[in-house]
């Protein structure tokens, strides 16, 4: 698991994320606003509420969380198998 150190949240559904291993920038969140539990970030206080929960998730609050990894994909732009190498698997079912 990639583990966050820092988010902030930023102007127009983006967070500022910066990682361990040194990766930082900024991730677009702006297609999940008013989708299902999302719907809580249509307002600014609670989207500014934005931390790094004691597993390592991206919170808001107990119902809206991301995953840190699927975030560190985003931002890095990274395919699960270059973020995660022992997915390559050279063994046949």
């Amino acid at each position: 698991m990639f583990e966050p150190l820092e988010v902030k949240a930023l102007a127009d559904y983006r967070i500022w994320i910066r990682y361990a291993d040194g990766s930082e920038g900024e991730v677009d969140l702006s297609h999940l606003v008013g989708r299902g539990v999302f719907k809580l970030w249509e307002d600014e206080e609670k989207w500014k509420n934005v931390r790094i929960a004691d597993d390592g998730a991206i919170r808001w609050s107990e119902e809206v969380e991301l995953c840190p990894d699927a975030t560190y994909l985003k931002l890095t732009g990274k395919s699960p198998e270059e973020a995660f190498p022992k997915l390559k698997s050279t063994a046949h079912a």
